[in-house]
């Protein structure tokens, strides 16, 4: 493997051999002899903590490297000093050992398109206003490291209902209707999803087992929820919206449905984990036969969680779109907050937040509703997809962003959550602070680059 790697090393355009500006980083008794070199670079004038860093495997030099030969360093970051003998005992052989010259950071290797090859490389870093730093991807057999889970995705049989869940530590998402997102949200940073659909416990009612599990802060019912895709389908109509559950195809004598029709007459839905952990997740959804009435269309829409973040992203790409009539926008959007009493829209930003009562909406004792400070809502649309402001009165009320995508009927977009019983933005003044923070970083990521090749 050392002659394999040699020989891809001198055919590459940026060897450069041995470099002495940084020591070369051990880890007990690895002590690798290739390693590149890749300069992150923040070109925002704030610090970034836990940035996501993406490297694509169509931008690796050395694309075809088992994962468990790979090994990425910061290289500023303090060295573990190595483990107790009762750890190393607890851990076993896979126990990350003594380190020099930098710390391992915590990545993962992701195949997104599911043919046995990854295709991404990402991890997260801090970094300074307006610097760059150097991240060294070591090369060569080690498989020790034990990678601590920050995030979580998976689908479960909830309440006999298949349904997807996605979380950080701080707040998580799961789809009950279809494709429009609840929210949960945690007083202790703590990953819990799997408690809900495995025990298949009532989101409203955890708190009576783990009071640090949280609970659902989000109503959707009619609405799009804590955040959805939507179609503004007339022209003359700026305000009348079309969802994937609510067609002409709903069974009759039930207009006001929750639900869609049968899965072969009406919108049908499917569900994949991606990436499960351990600092992003990511859970694909499909959305086919949505025949509005007005048009025929079908998509695939991917959600993304970070760890020690309160938001996620999604990329949406319409497979099918056949508009009968011109000038059907795009569009996405979530339910304005029962009680707003702070709402921003900012360019490609939306703020909605407010005290609220939560509960279980079957509402089926006489317990009182549970009054909730503050809980806040927010949409981040790219600026590049040219976001517009829409207010729609109906489907429970909801603030909207019609897009215009740039290629491939594609978009992005952001949805984030938080509390005033959590412990990181619970109040409106820090969560507006850290949404206009992570707009910001939406729409100008870390710039990537590789810098070299170095044999010791």
């Amino acid at each position: 493997m050392r002659l394999l790697i040699l020989m891809l090393f001198m055919t590459a355009s940026l060897y450069v051999g041995a470099s002495d500006q940084y020591p070369w980083y051990t880890q007990g008794d690895f002590a690798p002899e290739f390693r590149m070199e890749f300069t992150i670079s923040n070109l925002l004038d704030f610090d970034r903590q836990h940035c996501p860093v993406i490297i694509k495997r169509s931008d690796f030099p050395l694309p075809d490297i088992h994962e468990m030969w790979v090994t990425v360093v910061d290289p500023e970051g303090p060295p573990f000093e190595g483990p107790t003998d009762e750890l190393l005992r607890l851990q076993g052989g896979h126990q990350l050992r003594k380190e020099t010259n930098g710390h391992a950071v915590f990545h993962q290797m992701d195949d997104l398109d599911k043919d046995g090859i990854w295709d991404e490389l990402f991890f997260q870093v801090d970094i300074p206003a307006k610097a760059s730093k150097t991240i060294f991807v070591y090369l060569g057999e080690n498989i020790r490291g034990w990678n601590k889970h920050f995030t979580h995705a998976n689908i479960g049989s909830y309440c006999r209902h298949q349904m997807p869940f996605w979380e950080s530590e701080n707040v998580g998402w799961k789809i009950w209707f279809a494709n429009c997102c609840d929210v949960f949200a945690k007083r202790k940073p703590v990953l819990m999803s799997n408690h809900l659909y495995m025990d298949n416990l009532d989101g409203y009612g955890v708190s009576l087992i783990n009071e640090d599990w949280g609970s659902d802060i989000q109503g959707v019912a009619g609405s799009l929820g804590g955040g959805g895709i939507c179609l503004f389908e007339f022209p003359d109509k700026p305000d009348a919206v079309s969802l994937p559950r609510f067609t002409p195809a709903k069974f009759e004598g039930a207009p006001e449905s929750l639900w869609n029709a049968g899965q072969i007459s009406d919108t049908r839905y499917a569900y994949q984990v991606v990436v499960n952990g351990p600092v992003r997740s990511i859970i694909k959804i499909k959305g086919m036969n949505w025949d509005s009435g007005s048009g025929f269309y079908e998509y695939e829409q991917l959600y993304t969680v970070y760890a020690k973040q309160s938001y996620c992203t999604s990329r949406v790409t319409f497979t099918t779109f056949l508009p009968i009539k011109s000038g059907v926008r795009m569009a996405c959007g979530f339910r304005k907050k029962p009680q707003e009493d702070h709402f921003i829209q900012e360019k490609g930003l939306i703020i909605s937040s407010g005290p609220e009562a939560i509960r279980d909406p079957e509402n089926i004792d006489d317990r009182e509703d549970y009054r909730v400070d503050f809980i806040g809502s927010a949409l981040v649309v790219k600026d590049i997809y040219l976001p517009e402001y829409q207010f729609v009165p109906s489907y429970g009320g909801n603030h909207t962003f019609k897009v215009t995508p740039r290629q491939n009927n594609s978009y992005e977009y952001l949805l984030a959550s938080a509390w005033s019983e959590g412990t990181v933005y619970n109040n409106k003044n820090d969560f507006t602070d850290y949404i206009r923070k992570t707009q910001l970083e939406f729409n100008h990521p870390l710039q990537v680059h590789f810098t070299g090749l170095h044999e010791k």
